[in-house]
């Protein structure tokens, strides 16, 4: 079976009525989706993480991998723009623009009469070259660049607060060009991954643009997860620290950390999500996903999630515990298990040991460097299989 996948950015529109598609070597019709998208009351209470194969409806579930790229993985992506994310702007309307003075990289993006521009800061190994292009990390936050630069990846920088502030005050790049709507945070960042791929194509031949993982930690862990989810061109996603809103669960919230849940992370930074999530809050259990299908929805594209076992900030227990088996399950369904890794470590929040703790399986994806890790080791903890009861009845795998 061949499987094509369609690149997000380019198939996204920001209405309401947008439709990612991926196309399919089968001929399947998919179920409807619910139109208008159910309010959240409209919703069962689910205390465990909802089945990633049933359907938006509640009725139809999917009963083969054809089925799952062609059909259930668009759905949950244009649910999750309209329960989470915002709708991602739609860039056949957007043109970049990019010049390269050494390691400085500026990007103006243009549409709809108004324009945006940002930098970001190119760090290439030695052996990088036009005629040996190297793999790229897009990362914004900061990141501990020594050990990837030595291992032949590129790193390459943004500023996320040129993009979009961390705050109310919509001023950034983004904003710049699509202020008035409602679209989160997370998202406008994820767009600045995208922008500067692109920008990075126009401008850096010693970059291979087949090999490209993106990372950020805490919020802007959030963020890279969202550039995983809205564009195919990244082959990796690494969200380090990422919590509620990333890749900690709404569900099961209590059971590390400072107890970080919907309630608080939209009450103290409602601008990292659309205003659609806050009608969840206080029945978070009528969410009709959870991290675990976020993380689902990257297959067949590589995942490595970072967790410090002392950070007070996220639920790494959650994470680990109830996440990313539950993800793991659909990613070994597809036949992609190597491709999903979960790396705990010592220390705390945004250690930047993270980056080199998730070193081994990003030179496995990336340059092809076997490692020897189990990055299904989920040490000092095990996997709560009572949270996901729907793991015994998968499809049947054709």
């Amino acid at each position: 079976m061949t499987i094509r996948l369609m690149y997000f950015g380019f198939g996204l529109a920001a209405a309401k009525s947008s439709t990612i598609i991926y196309t399919a070597a089968a001929n399947i019709t998919c179920p409807s989706t619910p139109s208008p998208f159910p309010t959240a009351s409209s919703f069962p209470e689910i205390s465990t993480l909802p089945d990633p194969f049933t359907y938006l409806n509640g009725k139809d579930r999917v009963q083969s991998q054809a089925e799952w790229y062609a059909c259930r993985q668009p759905e949950i992506v244009n649910f999750l723009q309209e329960y989470q994310y915002g709708y991602y702007p739609d860039h056949s309307a957007e043109t970049v623009k990019a010049t390269r003075a050494g390691n400085s990289l500026t990007v103006t993006v243009t549409a709809g009469g108004a324009s945006g521009t940002f930098t970001a800061t190119i760090s290439l190994p030695t052996s990088a070259s036009s005629a040996s292009p190297v793999p790229v990390i897009i990362e914004t936050g900061g990141i501990d660049n020594s050990p990837y630069l030595n291992n032949g990846i590129a790193v390459v920088g943004f500023d996320y607060n040129s993009i979009a502030s961390d705050s109310n005050s919509k001023t950034g790049a983004f904003w710049s060009l699509y202020n008035g709507r409602d679209i989160g945070t997370l998202t406008a960042w994820a767009w600045a991954y995208h922008r500067t791929l692109d920008a990075l194509n126009l401008t850096v031949p010693e970059i291979d643009p087949t090999k490209v993982g993106a990372t950020g930690c805490s919020r802007l862990g959030k963020g890279a997860l969202a550039a995983g989810l809205f564009d195919t061109r990244i082959t990796l996603t690494m969200p380090m620290s990422s919590g509620v809103q990333g890749l900690g669960p709404y569900r099961y919230w209590q059971l590390s950390g400072q107890g970080e849940n919907l309630e608080n992370s939209k009450e103290g930074a409602p601008w990292w999500s659309d205003n659609e999530l806050a009608t969840f809050e206080n029945q978070s259990e009528r969410l009709p996903y959870d991290a675990h299908t976020i993380a689902a929805a990257l297959a067949p594209r590589a995942l490595v999630i970072d967790q410090g076992t002392s950070d007070p900030y996220t639920n790494s227990e959650g994470t680990a515990v109830v996440v990313f088996p539950a993800a793991k399950v659909v990613y070994d369904w597809l036949g992609e298990g190597k491709k999903i890794g979960m790396a705990i470590r010592s220390g705390g929040h945004c250690d930047l040991q993270g980056y080199t703790n998730v070193l081994p399986f990003v030179l496995e994806v990336l340059k092809g460097t076997n490692t020897t890790r189990n990055y299904t080791d989920l040490s000092p903890w095990t996997a709560m299989t009572t949270a996901y009861p729907w793991a015994t009845a998968v499809p049947s795998s054709v």
